[in-house]
């Protein structure tokens, strides 16, 4: 667990600073969120939109069968650690045609995705291509991207609802009663 520890830290003690606050007005600046993303990235994806529902935002998993459709002034949240994932990219292309803002969240600042986003949130982890520019990493596939997209998905909630004024108790109160 402290190598998985470190690989985190290696990747986090990499990322702009601003990067959180960027971000974080993004998703602030969208009538509604929609996140999109394949395989475990696109659980990290739907992590991130759990919470911002908990903390009281519009926000919708792309492909889900009640996702409405997009409209200028809506956010979408790609994320993708190669940044070519196909259906990835296609919502992205799609919502920057509807006058979307579009946040990539990707290990590549030169990828399709990210050519079809406002923001680029640059995570320089490992991913399963391995690349040259990518953070060395024990474990397989894409692991450490994923772990680095959820912790920083998860300070950029924590940003996002001290502006909105969420806490503890007010999230609670969005959270499952059905369990």
């Amino acid at each position: 667990m402290n190598t998985i520890l470190q690989e985190i830290q290696g990747v986090v003690d990499q990322i702009d600073p601003g990067l959180v606050e960027a971000v974080t007005e993004h998703v602030q600046s969208g009538k509604r969120i929609f996140v999109v993303g394949e395989g475990r990235s696109g659980f990290m994806a739907k992590s991130f939109a759990m919470r911002l529902m908990h903390l009281g935002a519009t926000v919708f998993v792309v492909g889900e069968t009640i996702t409405p459709a997009l409209k200028s002034g809506d956010v979408v949240a790609a994320v993708s650690g190669s940044g070519t994932t196909k259906s990835v990219v296609n919502t992205a292309k799609k919502a920057r045609e509807l006058e979307c803002r579009v946040i990539a969240i990707t290990t590549r600042t030169d990828s399709e995705l990210a050519d079809y986003s406002t923001l680029v949130a640059h995570l320089p982890a490992a991913t399963k291509y391995r690349g040259e520019d990518e953070a060395a990493s024990v474990q397989p596939l894409g692991s450490l991207f994923d772990q680095c997209v959820h912790v920083f998905c998860d300070a950029v909630c924590l940003s996002y609802g001290a502006k909105q004024t969420e806490n503890n108790e007010s999230a609670f109160m969005r959270h499952s009663n059905l369990e």
